[in-house]
Order: structure tokens, then sequence, then C-alpha cells
């Protein structure tokens, strides 16, 4: 075998394992989009995610335009204007073990990706208590997150990322609890 054929059959293996890594490990794919990750469809994200505080409240993935205007706009603003958001809010499954969780695209290309932690239920992210993360995973801090911890490109398959869950840590600001 030539060196290109086995670099590309690596590749080609090490993506097989990462679509299949949340189900391997024992996560359920949550949300109303599952099907477009589970069954070999897309374009979706699916997010692994990780780090979270307790089991309350509600999970939430949110999908924008891959530009600063638009990044965490108000979802009204984006849908009237006809520009992409999408939402997927599940409630924290009760238990321990791996998440995931399943958001489909219009088409492929870069998008940009929230997830939150609504730990009250109240739908309204809540600094004091709720958790945030960015599929970069840069520490948060104090700061509202640049543009670029939340890209990700999607392919015409399935996009997957891990997102560590981040919360409110003192004077220092937003980070993961381990």
């Amino acid at each position: 075998m030539t060196r290109a054929w086995t670099k590309w059959m690596t590749a080609a293996v090490a993506a097989a394992m990462a679509i299949m890594l949340p189900r391997a490990a024992g996560a359920q794919v949550l949300g109303s989009d599952a099907a477009a990750c589970t069954g070999g469809g897309g374009p979706a994200i699916l997010a692994r995610i990780e780090g979270l505080k307790d089991r309350k409240g509600n999970l939430k993935l949110e999908l924008y335009p891959a530009d600063e205007e638009d990044f965490l706009a108000d979802d009204g603003v984006l849908e009237r204007a006809g520009k992409t958001f999408r939402r997927v809010q599940v409630p924290t499954p009760a238990g321990s073990g791996p998440l995931a969780m399943c958001i489909r695209v219009p088409h492929p290309g870069r998008y940009a990706l929230l997830f939150t932690h609504d730990r009250d239920g109240k739908n309204k992210f809540n600094f004091w208590t709720d958790g945030a993360g960015f599929p970069a995973n840069t520490k948060l801090g104090r700061r509202k997150p640049p543009l670029a911890s939340a890209l990700i490109d999607v392919p015409s398959g399935v996009a997957n990322v891990t997102i560590r869950a981040q919360y409110l840590r003192g004077l220092g600001g937003f980070g993961p609890i381990d």
C-alpha cells in the first residue's frame, strides 16, 4: 500500500469511529433531530455534552449564522429576516453517563453553535446558575464569547463535536467545574 492510501484509510477509520463514539460510549442521542444523527442522515451536528454540574432543568442547542452581527441575536429577529436559527431543547435526563444531542442544519456549511444548561427550567439564561458551552471549549471568563469559539463546519453528513459545559466560578467568570 502507498503512504497516501494508508493515511487516507487511517483518516476514514478515525472519522467512522467519531461518528459512532456517542453510541459506542453508551450515550443516547437526545432531541427532536436525533434521527438526523443516528440514521446516517445529515447534514447535522452531533454534540457530546460533558461536565454538567447536575441533572436538573433543560439542555439546549442553538444554531446561528456564522457572522458577528447574527451571533447570539434574538431568534425572532433572525427568523423574521429569513436567517438561520434552530433550537433543540430537551429535559435533562436523570442518571449519569454520557449525553449527546443532535441538531439539523439547513445545508452543509459553517455555523455558530451554542449549548446551554437551563438548570432552573425557566427558559431564560440565569448568569448565576446556568451553564453554557461552545465547540472550541475555551474558557469563557466574564465576557461575551467570541464568534470564533462557536464556529463549526458541517459536511453533508454529521459533524461531531464535544462541548464541555461551563458555569460561573467566582470572580474568574465562567469555566468548567472540573
